[in-house]
């Protein structure tokens, strides 16, 4: 039988940065503002959400004309709330493990332990070349990514923390106070060979992007094997863009919408640079690898997921992706607030519902 621990979890993506979730003149209420990002935090914590996702940014580019820091912005959003968990991403190369793993420790203890990481190995290229940071290449991010972890790791469970790697070196080094336990979730992203290795070592989540639950399991399925033989469990997270709305029609026709005014020179600009993220990867798979312009519209190929519908449709499908191996679905809108209200009281009852409804029939077959 399975327990509400087992329900899939849901998170959206804070828009910490300017310009919404998605490369269009569609009209998007969506504010970047810590006014606006208080209030949805607050909504999405009363309306059925787990976790908020901060992005990081270092400067503009594809809508994205300004963008708040994502650590200091999920501690401003964690101390609005009371349940919910804030997952802050961070940049190998810009942050140190040291600085990551102080900051993460103080946030830890003043909100209860609520602070998560997301882990980010690649992003913009151009954006490290602006701040003067060295640009890896593909897998050499994620041996680096890896490192990171494994630093954190230590800083935050050993005393006289010792490290002599390629790209971290640590000697005696004692970090007090400590994370309360349990330790802070450590996120990552990805969909490249290098990634799932990755992640099947030393992660706690996975997040891919948007895809269809056959293509989700694969690498699920691929993920599960490698982390079974390392002694290791990791979680799956999947990206998605949600359009609920009344009629399946009517979502549809915001899609169309959203896709007819996309901005084809940003659009191409993003795609340019994502070339270097899965693009990149030896094998050429990850994210981005095989996205289509209109994919691309949504930043991690949110579309893909297919949540677009009624509600009881987007239920439907969210229980395929649990099925498929996902743990979490982390959701972008286009009109946060509202939106997320809306998926909250009308979306997550049913998947619930949906849930409580094997957990029935499990009982009833033993």
């Amino acid at each position: 039988m399975t327990s509400n621990s087992d329900n899939v979890k849901f998170a959206y993506w804070v828009p910490n940065v300017s310009g919404g979730l998605v490369i269009s003149n569609i009209e998007q209420r969506t504010g970047w503002d810590i006014d606006y990002n208080r209030k949805l935090a607050q909504i999405a914590e009363a309306n059925g959400f787990d976790y908020a996702l901060s992005q990081i940014r270092f400067t503009a580019g594809y809508g994205a004309d300004n963008q708040h820091e994502s650590v200091s912005f999920s501690h401003a959003l964690l101390a609005a709330t009371t349940t919910l968990k804030v997952i802050a991403a961070i940049l190998p190369g810009p942050w140190n493990p040291a600085l990551a793993a102080k900051q993460i420790a103080t946030i830890n203890h003043l909100t209860n332990g609520r602070v998560a990481v997301n882990v980010v190995s690649g992003w913009f290229r151009g954006e490290f070349a602006a701040i003067g940071e060295l640009w890896l290449d593909h897998d050499e991010r994620y041996r680096r990514s890896e490192e990171f972890i494994r630093a954190l790791r230590g800083i935050w469970t050993e005393d006289n923390f010792t490290l002599k790697g390629d790209f971290y070196r640590f000697t005696n080094y004692s970090m007090k106070p400590k994370p309360i336990d349990p330790q802070p979730e450590i996120f990552q992203g990805g969909s490249s060979r290098a990634a799932r290795d990755m992640a099947a070592r030393v992660s706690d989540w996975y997040f891919t992007n948007g895809n269809t639950p056959e293509e989700i399991k694969k690498q699920v399925d691929d993920i599960k094997t490698k982390a079974k033989a390392n002694g290791h469990k990791v979680k799956i997270g999947v990206n998605a863009f949600a359009i609920a709305r009344e009629t399946e029609a009517e979502a549809r026709t915001v899609l169309d919408e959203i896709i007819a005014k996309a901005n084809p020179e940003a659009v191409q600009g993003f795609a340019d640079q994502v070339k270097n993220a899965g693009k990149a990867s030896p094998e050429g798979v990850g994210n981005w690898a095989k996205s289509s312009f209109e994919d691309l519209v949504q930043y991690n190929d949110g579309f893909r997921s297919n949540l677009i519908g009624t509600p009881e449709q987007i239920a439907e499908r969210i229980l395929k992706l649990k099925d498929a191996g996902a743990d979490l679905i982390l959701f972008g809108f286009l009109h946060f607030q509202e939106e997320v209200e809306f998926f909250g009281k009308r979306v997550i009852p049913l998947v619930r519902e949906l849930e409580a409804a094997r957990d029935r029939e499990l009982v009833a077959a033993e």
